[in-house]
């Protein structure tokens, strides 16, 4: 387990991921690009994030779903 990633993940998903968020490919696309970006000017590998979850794609929806657009969940 890689606490770093994680740790790192939880973090920036709070602090990046717009409350005007919809459930949209591209802003996934987008919001993955700029989390690895971030990650890299951190010093944290992508591979540090990716052995934590799944799938990123899939992570960032789900918060997306829950937080920022729960209309998709009725």
């Amino acid at each position: 387990m890689n606490t770093r990633g994680i740790n790192f993940l939880h973090q920036w998903i709070q602090n990046n991921v717009p409350e005007t968020a919809k459930a949209d490919v591209v802003l996934i696309h987008d919001l993955t690009h700029k989390l690895f970006a971030d990650a890299k000017a951190l010093g944290i590998r992508r591979d540090e994030i990716d052995d934590e979850v799944d799938s990123l794609y899939r992570t960032l929806l789900n918060w997306i779903v829950t937080f920022h657009d729960p209309g998709l969940l009725e």
